[in-house]
């Protein structure tokens, strides 16, 4: 479920793209991932993927029209091995990553 995060400053709108790390990592079955878009005039692409070492897409967690705002979504990856997985955002030309450890 994707859930936008009330900060304590409505006035701190995020001014450039962010993944944190996920949280806890590593993680036994599910996890939870915040990132952050900045404002625009209008809603931005956005995708939340997930690959496994070999870059095969295990998940997609976002593909929508967000606005600017700091997002966090909760990950249940109960099915899948353990092992090292890869978290990638996109949006427009904005790639980043993080790496996520599923230990059973």
């Amino acid at each position: 479920m994707l859930t936008a995060v009330q900060g304590e400053d409505p006035r701190k709108i995020p001014t450039e793209f962010a993944l944190e790390q996920n949280y806890p990592n590593p993680f036994n079955p599910t996890t939870t991932i915040t990132f952050a878009i900045p404002q625009t005039r209008t809603a931005s692409p956005v995708s939340l993927d997930v690959y496994d070492v070999l870059g095969r897409s295990v998940a997609t967690l976002v593909q929508d029209q967000l606005p600017g705002g700091v997002y966090r979504i909760r990950w249940e990856a109960g099915l899948l091995a353990s092992g090292v997985y890869i978290c990638q955002l996109h949006s427009g030309g904005t790639h980043l990553t993080q790496k996520m450890i599923l230990m059973k």
